[in-house]
């Protein structure tokens, strides 16, 4: 740390020089500070911080009449540390939360109604990596590295409009699921924020358009007439609710991958009785 950089010397260099000093005490040799102010080469100063704090009445710098001081609200009154200590605990309950940390170390402020923007696609993000992973779990990623790489597009071609479209790719991945639904062998999954709820919208090669709440079975299956019906009659045999259901094709009779929303885990009868489905080739369940 810097200490002594306004000696005597360097105050003498300039008559008229005003000075504040809000950083620290150390800054500032004070007693060369007072002999210019008395000399009139300093005009006026500004400090809220002292070599010694709180300040002693006596201290001449606190009594001159060219030196206008302000208390140290970072660390010496009462209600500035309880402040400061509400402040951080409430930060860190966010943080538990997984709210946005608003005052992350070493991270750029960011104001509160741009957090709340951002919010929605943060969560976006979150999910589709989640979703990636468990796709990809069981392949050689861990031993290959790990990439993950975002795509964005902005709408109306406006800088001030939200982000809509997030794309995470995770390369150099062997999954049997990822290279059946992606032709190049590495999985990508799209996403979007639909009335303020994130929604996966492409799975490799497959559009989709389905809420990532909840938990997700993702079936990928030969197309043909009926699986619809038998893998909701079975998830309703064994009293799991499903919320959503999408299917998207590459082409007639060929392959498909179906997407179900459900609050819970079926157990592990119905999840054989779905896998059992000759035309099921395979199929996931997903927690979101």
């Amino acid at each position: 740390m810097a200490r002594n950089v306004a000696q005597a010397d360097a105050l003498l260099k300039r008559k008229g020089v005003r000075i504040v000093n809000v950083a620290r005490s150390c800054v500032i040799d004070e007693e060369a500070l007072i002999r210019a102010l008395d000399a009139r080469i300093v005009a006026q100063a500004a400090l809220d911080v002292f070599t010694e704090e709180p300040p002693l009445q006596e201290n001449k710098l606190v009594r001159h009449e060219y030196v206008t001081v302000t208390p140290h609200l970072g660390a010496s009154t009462t209600e500035a540390q309880e402040g400061v200590a509400l402040e951080i605990a409430e930060a860190v309950v966010g943080a538990l939360k997984g709210d946005l940390a608003t005052t992350a170390v070493n991270a750029p402020i960011v104001p509160t109604e741009v957090l709340l923007e951002l919010s929605p696609y943060v969560a976006l993000t979150e999910k589709l990596g989640r979703l990636a992973v468990q796709l990809v779990a069981g392949g050689s990623a861990k031993q290959r590295g790990l990439k993950l790489t975002k795509e964005r597009i902005v709408l109306d071609g406006s800088p001030e409009k939200p982000f809509e479209f997030i794309q995470v790719r995770i390369a150099n991945v062997e999954s049997k699921f990822a290279s059946a639904v992606c032709d190049s062998g590495e999985i990508t999954v799209d996403g979007r924020v639909k009335n303020g709820k994130p929604h996966l919208t492409k799975v490799g090669s497959f559009g989709v358009d389905v809420s990532l709440e909840g938990s997700m079975i993702l079936c990928r299956q030969v197309d043909q007439p009926g699986i619809i019906g038998k893998v909701g009659s079975i998830l309703g045999e064994e009293n799991a609710k499903v919320n959503f259901m999408s299917v998207c094709r590459i082409a007639p009779r060929k392959q498909a991958v179906m997407a179900i929303g459900v609050d819970e885990e079926p157990n592990r009868d119905g999840l054989k009785k779905i896998r059992e489905i000759s035309a099921v080739e395979e199929f996931m369940f997903l927690k979101l």
